[in-house]
């Protein structure tokens, strides 16, 4: 096929992909309490991803129909029972007892008020015992989110400037700012659960060797063809099974370990023990978004905690709803920085710890592999379920794949662009 056949058959595909409502279904015996996803109408007949809950914790997804004059929620509860009983690992919740130890939570922001507001309402319905809120306005414009915080939550949020652009400069100037022994990062762009910040740090009450604590973050909504296709990609959950990653007992089944850390979790919903990410020096400040690395910042806290020996934990009742981008440039401009953060932050962990250059090289022709299979051409017709994490069923454009690899060619050059353009500024590079 042409290649102007091919891109018009591709832009034809994307345009095809329907909308799909979001919604949460809590199983409780014999009763169900069907609820629509956060800021989505109430459900109706068509598509629906539905979050599955027993007993008010996270157990699965599922992608269902309800037919036109049907009720949703018998459909879907039907759908549920058969499909999302709770394993055994999730009814246990390893690490949930114990009183969650006093947690301060970083959101790093930039010209983004509206979306701010949202998130920070649902951060102060926490059930967390005790917490704080520090917002760090990113290389500001305007005094936007500064009259936000003083002018909404002035007695609740505390307001820290750094006028240094990168995400990373953001969550280091947040974490020198903190005061709690545990501090958790999330974004703008997300609605937490309200017992999201209490399942995320419970687990450093149960084990004084972990280092770091990831969750689950599912579609707020996915009305556009973008925010449906990333989400069918596999998103940014990692799946419903807790997990506990030592550094001193490998896993088998991650033969990449540790430098798979997009396994591990993601940014808008991770959590570290204050004083360890003091003890590796932070996020390297020349990664993340807003610097010319794209991204990787997040993936680069997770390998040096736990090369420092530190356990890392993921739970999936911690949960936080996040915005996907919405439009098809957007959806561009994600999958390069996706490529360029991924070979930025191995290119940052390699700078700053070269004792780990052989294990690395050792790993390097399945790393190659594992890259290729990521991101690879999907020549498919669809219909596969967002929430399908590792079975990816809806196509990826080769548009996407193409700006993808070519964003982990440019990560390594980007990450060194980074590092001298905050030498430039005086700030340094870890």
């Amino acid at each position: 096929m042409a290649r102007s056949a091919r891109a018009q058959e591709e832009i034809r595909r994307f345009l095809d992909i329907g909308a799909v409502q979001v919604a949460e279904l809590d199983l409780d015996g014999d009763e169900a309490v069907l609820r629509p996803g956060p800021g989505s109408p109430p459900v109706t007949h068509g598509e629906v991803f539905v979050l599955v809950r027993h007993g008010g914790r996270p157990v699965g997804t599922l992608l269902a129909r309800v037919p036109e004059g049907a009720d949703a929620k018998s459909v879907l509860a039907a759908r549920a029972r058969a499909e999302c009983a709770p394993a055994p690992a999730q009814a246990r919740a390893p690490g949930a007892a114990g009183e969650p130890p006093y947690t301060s939570v970083v959101i790093a922001t930039r010209e983004r008020a509206g979306q701010l507001a949202r998130a920070l309402d649902s951060l102060l319905a926490q059930d967390h015992p005790r917490f704080e809120i520090v917002v760090v306005d990113n290389a500001p414009v305007t005094s936007e989110t500064r009259e936000l915080v003083e002018r909404k939550y002035a007695e609740r949020v505390r307001y820290v400037c750094e006028p240094v652009p990168g995400l990373a400069v953001a969550h280091n100037t947040g974490l020198a700012a903190v005061r709690g022994e545990v501090v958790a990062f999330t974004d703008d762009d997300v609605v937490a659960d309200p017992r999201w910040l209490t399942e995320l740090t419970a687990p450093f009450a149960a084990d004084p060797g972990l280092g770091c604590s990831t969750g689950l973050i599912l579609p707020a909504r996915l009305t556009t063809p973008a925010q449906v296709l990333l989400e069918s990609h596999g998103g940014f959950a990692k799946g419903f099974t807790p997990r506990t990653y030592d550094p001193a007992r490998p896993p088998g089944d991650e033969p990449l370990f540790p430098f798979t850390a997009g396994r591990f979790g993601s940014g808008a919903n991770m959590a570290f023990r204050t004083a360890v990410l003091r003890e590796v020096g932070g996020f390297d400040p020349a990664t993340g978004a807003g610097t010319a690395a794209r991204g990787g910042d997040d993936l680069y806290g997770f390998v040096r905690v736990l090369t420092q020996g530190h356990r890392l934990r993921y739970t999936p009742h911690a949960l936080v709803w996040h915005h996907h981008r919405e439009t098809w440039r957007d959806l561009q401009t994600q999958a390069y920085g996706y490529g360029a953060g991924l070979t930025a932050y191995l290119t940052a962990v390699l700078v700053n710890r070269p004792a780990l250059l052989p294990a690395f090289l050792a790993r390097l022709p399945r790393g190659l592999a594992h890259a290729r299979a990521l991101t690879a051409v999907r020549e498919t017709d669809g219909g596969g379920a967002p929430g399908d994490h590792d079975v990816r069923t809806h196509p990826w454009p080769r548009r996407l794949s193409r700006l993808q690899r070519r964003g982990m060619v440019y990560g390594p050059v980007g990450y060194l662009r980074a590092r001298r353009a905050l030498r430039a500024r005086g700030e340094g590079a870890r």
